[in-house]
């Protein structure tokens, strides 16, 4: 069934590019973090972006993927709002509302954010890796609960802490 979510994901994001590279190097990036975390995991990273990136709605991945994937995307689509800074308040505000039933959506939105990250640092997107660190207390405050994917923030942390430019 991941095959299914990545064949999914794939068509719906069709020609759009993770910068220089084909949308499928983050969903692949990201679906590699999850696969210590089960298949669950792994379908809901390849399809967090769809209902934000993409004309595919919330009702289509219900239908395809059942409940428990469509909220834990409804929870990764961030909010809108007028700039990053609003949708982004919106968004973790949301996260620390996430109780033990859908904590999924925050361990594959704390893959999402170190896919990210390692591809600023590979792609010496300094800016946006400047976004990410100045974001990261905020974030990790609403997404990060004890003793979940411990391993995933670790590096998170280290290297949003590093004070190095790619």
């Amino acid at each position: 069934m991941p095959s299914t979510a990545r064949a999914f994901a794939i068509a719906a994001h069709g020609s759009q590019r993770y910068g220089e590279h084909p949308y499928a190097v983050h969903l692949d990036a990201v679906a590699e973090l999850l696969a210590p975390f089960g298949k669950d995991a792994v379908r809901v990273g390849y399809l967090h972006d769809v209902v934000e990136d993409t004309e595919i709605a919330l009702d289509q991945v219900r239908a395809e993927f059942g409940d428990v994937v469509a909220h834990c995307v409804a929870l990764l689509t961030d909010e809108s709002g007028e700039d990053r800074k609003e949708r982004k308040a919106k968004t973790y505000a949301k996260l620390a509302r996430v109780g033990p039933e859908l904590a999924l959506a925050l361990t594959v939105k704390a893959a999402d954010r170190l896919a990210n990250v390692r591809a600023c640092i590979a792609d010496g997107k300094v800016e946006l890796l400047a976004v990410y660190r100045s974001e990261h207390p905020t974030f990790r405050g609403a997404a990060y609960r004890p003793g979940r994917c411990d391993r995933l923030w670790r590096e998170l942390d280290l290297l949003l802490a590093a004070k190095r430019e790619p």
